[in-house]
């Protein structure tokens, strides 16, 4: 903390911790200086360093037991304005916004865009249960009056390769230099090797999922059979993990399954869709086969790692989610959804908030009015066009961001609400 700060009463002091394995949050800075504010920077580990390639990082390399202290010091010396972050259920960035607000700094939350696949959020608080966007329904429908309809044709186009290359930049550094910042503490729940490992374990049979998933999706559409689409989440996601009753994606499916074999129409079906950057390294297929066999629902269920969803969606009688942006698309074409966590988009006459166990016989689909007001505001208030992993892509959304932030203009006009609508979820006990 060598750097002296010379700010006076106004200046903006952004404070970046963990972002993307990109360079976003170096081109939100960049943005951000050149406009006059001040940015640091905290690393925590050798890939946070080498994605910020500019002044003001500091290095933390203490154990997690100090971070509390530390950072509460850093926005009290640097007088610390805005602390932006990537997921903030993270331990150390939950930590640290509870700090950022005691001392009357702003928190911001980046992530991967609700209206995908060109998109990023940028919300203040942060998302799902953190969420400030309002969830009454007459609120919407009022405060995207005026907005435009958003603009979805794709403008950015990221890589599988790409997002690859720089995820590894990223973790590999932090295995391999991990003495570099001792005190470092992954908040994943897999190490980085053991996820690559899977990952390249199903990239090598991609192709064979596909032929598996394709004749499903073409055979559901000449039988015009009733199903239901229950789109799996990522087992690390911190949706899934800190926003929804469940300890674990297999609570969720034993849940849905359970549900699905007591109380549905016995000529429908479930299809559940294995999330596309799943690292296998579970066998969700294998469980949720076992696991309804026991429930007597035989040939009821389909597993797929594969297939075009959006496709699906368009057939589909309804789609059950824990809280997976999966929802959006479904909402969008006027699909049933029936949320289980907490997500932004789980308002009611948006989804269904009948219990798990009526949905499955009378699903209700959105309100078309208010669905589409519902996405003209979220994309006016919360979301920016570009991607994480593209150099177009990246500065578009860093430009976009930093003019929001020095604007404060986040979550305008219309999308926030204090305190926070959304409850956290209890744990279930099984």
């Amino acid at each position: 903390m060598s750097r002296t700060s010379t700010l006076g009463p106004k200046k903006r002091v952004f404070l970046f911790l963990q972002g993307p394995s990109s360079y976003l949050f170096q081109h939100i800075a960049d943005r951000l200086e050149e406009q006059g504010a001040e940015c640091w920077r905290v690393n925590l580990n050798p890939g946070d360093w080498l994605f910020w390639r500019r002044g003001g990082a500091i290095n933390y390399r203490r154990s997690s037991a100090g971070w509390p202290l530390f950072v509460r010091r850093l926005i009290r010396e640097k007088h610390v304005t805005d602390v932006i972050a990537l997921g903030e259920e993270r331990p150390y960035h939950r930590i640290a916004f509870d700090e950022a607000r005691r001392l009357g700094a702003r928190p911001y939350v980046v992530e991967m865009g609700y209206l995908r696949p060109d998109w990023v959020t940028l919300e203040r608080e942060g998302m799902s249960s953190n969420s400030r966007f309002p969830s009454d329904p007459a609120q919407i429908v009022s405060a995207a009056e005026q907005l435009p309809e958003p603009d979805w044709g794709r403008r950015y186009s990221q890589t599988f390769f790409a997002e690859a290359t720089f995820d590894l930049a990223y973790n590999l550094p932090n295995v391999f230099l991990w003495f570099l910042y001792p005190g470092y503490r992954r908040h994943s729940l897999f190490h980085p090797l053991a996820e690559y490992a899977g990952w390249l374990r199903r990239l090598t049979r991609r192709g064979f999922k596909r032929e598996k998933a394709d004749p499903v999706t073409v055979w559901l559409e000449k039988t015009r059979e009733p199903f239901f689409i229950y789109p799996l989440q990522l087992e690390t996601d911190y949706q899934l993990r800190a926003h929804s009753p469940f300890a674990s994606q297999k609570d969720a499916i034993g849940c849905v399954l359970r549900s699905f074999a007591a109380h549905s129409p016995p000529i429908s079906r479930l299809l559940l869709k294995i999330h596309p950057l799943d690292n296998g390294l579970i066998a969700w297929e294998s469980l949720a086969i076992k696991l309804a066999s026991q429930l007597g629902l035989g040939d009821r269920i389909h597993v797929i790692d594969g297939g075009d969803l959006d496709r699906l969606l368009k057939q589909a009688c309804g789609v059950v989610t824990v809280n997976s942006t999966a929802a959006l698309p479904a909402l969008k074409v006027g699909t049933p959804v029936k949320v289980l966590g907490q997500a932004v988009y789980d308002v009611a006459g948006l989804t269904d908030d009948k219990p798990l166990d009526a949905f499955w016989k009378a699903p209700e689909p959105p309100v078309p009015e208010l669905a589409r007001a519902f996405f003209r505001l979220l994309a006016g208030a919360i979301q920016v066009r570009g991607n994480f992993y593209s150099k177009t892509g990246m500065r578009a959304a860093a430009t976009a961001i930093a003019e929001r932030l020095l604007a404060n203009t986040v979550n305008e006009p219309g999308g926030y609400v204090d305190p926070a609508p959304r409850a956290r979820p209890q744990k279930a006990v099984e």
